[in-house]
């Protein structure tokens, strides 16, 4: 087998990094920086995401992933900065647009470039080291964030996030320029009716939905609980998350892919099932341990599987509606949570965030559908 890792693939590492701490370390901090804009924040950040991911091809198309990886790490850091003015609701929405513009043109545009750097028959294991990279970041930033904002102030915490993502931008001029040409079975709204596609990232976007409702809420639930208790749980849903991604890398390469699939999903939803006892310490570390576990597979296994069905050519496709489904899910998990949160309250939500997973187990394909027939149809551009 050939090898994964190049030069290239390592110096893309560094825009990854940069992008994911961009994204991570504020992530829980904003609930926290103004709790009535808690759920509309997030919302807002991914909702802009997704507008942002749907133009993300068409900008490659036209300025190349230099430009195209610039400008996205630039509005996803800059804008961080304003929120030193302030806990103003406009201001702190204003500035989750613009930051979830620019997250969006990095995961599409850098995602689409990360697999022309990777080998096909090393996919799974190559997005695993990928994952690794942005792994390690999240593992390190979304509970540093919380940790720093409650030890020092939201301040440092703005300021970090902004430094950290404009620093990647040294890496940029030594990454390819140009996408390849993508066949006219590209298109990201095509891509999204074929059930090769649009099955597993609605898959994907079930637990998704779980991760919106944690990193939104959780360090609500547990206010009023010692603040390390929140922080190592965010700690370990990365951990587990990175280990698992690693693993199902590997087993994908070689047992395939879909047989992971449903062990994923179970894992996720026992997870968020135990975080409802917010008041057990253990049970809200130990189901945030279970959540990333479960979550770290879903992520390797339904990215690696999109890719293997895609046409070559439809990277950014792939690219895109993977990330759509990701923030999407999110988006509507922090959404809904909203709702219910106060009727029937954080453990109530978990439990049904957990709940709401598992009729996902019917977009698994059956067996037949996996041996060695492409399920992608060409399609026409959207």
């Amino acid at each position: 087998m050939s090898s994964f890792v190049s030069r290239p693939l390592l110096v893309r590492s560094v825009s990854i990094l940069g992008g994911a701490i961009g994204f991570y370390l504020p992530l829980s901090v904003v609930p926290l920086f103004n709790e009535r804009s808690a759920g509309s924040a997030t919302v807002a950040l991914l909702v802009a995401t997704v507008a942002g991911e749907l133009g993300t091809p068409r900008l490659v198309a036209r300025a190349g992933y230099r430009w195209a990886l610039t400008i996205g790490l630039t509005l996803l850091g800059l804008p961080t900065l304003l929120l030193l003015l302030g806990p103003d609701p406009a201001l702190i929405l204003a500035v989750s647009v613009v930051r979830g513009l620019g997250f969006a043109i990095c995961t599409v545009a850098g995602g689409a470039l990360t697999a022309t750097l990777i080998p096909p028959d090393r996919r799974g294991e190559g997005l695993a080291f990928v994952g690794l990279v942005s792994g390690v970041s999240g593992l390190l930033a979304l509970p540093a964030g919380v940790w720093a904002a409650q030890r020092w102030g939201f301040s440092p915490v703005f300021v970090v996030t902004t430094v950290a993502t404009l620093l990647a931008l040294v890496s940029v001029p030594a990454l390819p320029t140009r996408a390849a040409v993508a066949p006219e079975s590209a298109g990201i709204l095509a891509g999204l009716r074929q059930p090769s596609l649009n099955r597993p990232a609605a898959l994907f976007a079930t637990s998704t939905a779980a991760v919106g409702v944690l990193v939104t809420y959780l360090p609500l639930a547990g206010a009023g609980r010692p603040g390390w208790t929140v922080a190592l749980a965010l700690l370990v849903q990365p951990a587990a998350a990175t280990v698992t991604r690693w693993i199902a890398g590997r087993l994908g390469d070689r047992h395939g892919l879909r047989r992971l699939l449903a062990p994923g999903l179970v894992l996720s939803a026992a997870g968020m099932a135990a975080l409802a006892l917010t008041d057990s310490t253990a049970a809200v570390v130990g189901g945030a341990l279970l959540f990333g576990a479960g979550f770290g597979v879903l992520q390797n296994t339904t990215l690696a599987l999109m890719y293997a069905e895609a046409p070559a050519g439809c990277e950014d496709t792939v690219s895109a509606v993977w990330n759509i489904a990701y923030d999407l899910g999110m988006a509507a998990g922090a959404f809904v949570a909203g709702l219910t949160v106060t009727s029937i309250g954080y453990g109530g939500t978990f439990l049904l965030a957990g709940v709401a997973m598992l009729p996902a187990l019917l977009l698994i394909p059956a067996p037949a559908v996996a041996r060695g027939r492409r399920a992608v149809q060409p399609v026409t551009t959207a």
